[in-house]
């Protein structure tokens, strides 16, 4: 729904700023409009990323189709790069030059400033849902959007985040222009609202990168999920854990237990089987290998220190 909500107001606010640029003339209009376009775009292949990264797993896929939500992610965050940035960028510095005026201002800040009202709208549905999620984490809004698995969450609050920024940088170049006279200060905000997306993009970019590479969860997740497992009453230590994401909210795990009891081997290999089975009809675990621990391995903590 985040994505959707993202997408509709990109889509309005294109056309909106392409017509006042078209009217205007403006250095920094053309690059919102740029950027819109590029958004809008994007939040194509962030409905891509949820849908396909949602397939069931298979026999050739154990750990699922996750980590495709992060592929189509990482292809959106290049979009804001080069349809964004670039785009911005390179017509920022051609329009440096000129000493064209910004014709009819008044549209122009008309256009900015209903955009920004969608852009606010779109903003505060991802950053509502974004502080609500971090509180349950007993985390922060900024570091549970930096570091969340949902990688469509995260894009939508970095790009509506870097649109509303952007769409005052314009309107404050525009005013700028109006009053010094000199249009450099249009094509300046051009190249700052490049910059910007550029910036965005990157964090965007590093973070898809992470996840793709084998990103783990955090301490406080590790150790979580490490005294949920001691809970279950089949297990009764853990000499080794290790817990990484596959997916947005779905986690690979493998753990070296002790269980209850002294069964014969047989009896402790269908157990362990047992147990894998019904840790893995949790929502977020798509997969979880669990093997013997060595009597003499030290049992691992769970605490509140580091592991």
């Amino acid at each position: 729904m985040v994505v959707l909500i993202a997408f509709l107001a990109n889509v309005l606010v294109a056309v909106a700023k392409t017509v006042a640029a078209m009217i205007t003339s403006s250095a920094s209009m053309t690059a919102e409009a740029a950027h819109s376009w590029a958004d809008a775009g994007n939040e194509i292949f962030l409905l891509i990323a949820d849908r396909r990264g949602a397939r069931p797993k298979d026999e050739r896929h154990p750990l699922g189709f996750g980590r495709r939500a992060f592929v189509w992610s990482l292809v959106a965050a290049f979009g804001i790069f080069t349809a964004g940035a670039i785009v911005s960028i390179m017509h920022g510095i051609q329009q440096l030059a000129s000493d064209e005026p910004v014709e009819n201002p008044g549209i122009a800040y008309t256009v900015l400033g209903i955009a920004f009202l969608l852009e606010a709208i779109s903003f505060v549905q991802a950053f509502r849902r974004s502080k609500r999620l971090a509180r349950e984490r007993e985390s922060t809004t900024w570091d549970f959007v930096l570091k969340t698995s949902d990688t469509t969450l995260r894009a939508v609050f970095f790009e509506d985040g870097a649109a509303l920024i952007g769409l005052a940088i314009a309107g404050a170049s525009i005013a700028v222009h109006q009053l010094t006279g000199v249009a450099a200060w249009d094509a300046w905000g051009s190249i700052l609202v490049g910059m910007l997306l550029a910036v965005v993009a990157l964090i965007l970019i590093g973070r898809n990168m992470a996840f793709l590479v084998g990103a783990t969860v955090s301490n406080a997740e590790w150790r979580s999920v490490g005294t949920a497992l001691l809970g279950m009453s089949d297990i009764e230590r853990i000499t080794y854990l290790h817990i990484e994401y596959v997916g947005p909210h779905r986690l690979f795990i493998v753990a070296e237990v002790d269980l209850a009891g002294d069964e014969a081997e047989h009896a402790v290999a269908r157990r362990l089987r047992d147990v894998e089975r019904t840790i893995e009809q949790h929502d977020v675990v798509e997969k979880i290998v669990l093997s013997l621990s060595v009597a003499d391995e030290v049992s691992l903590e769970f605490g509140a220190g580091r592991r």
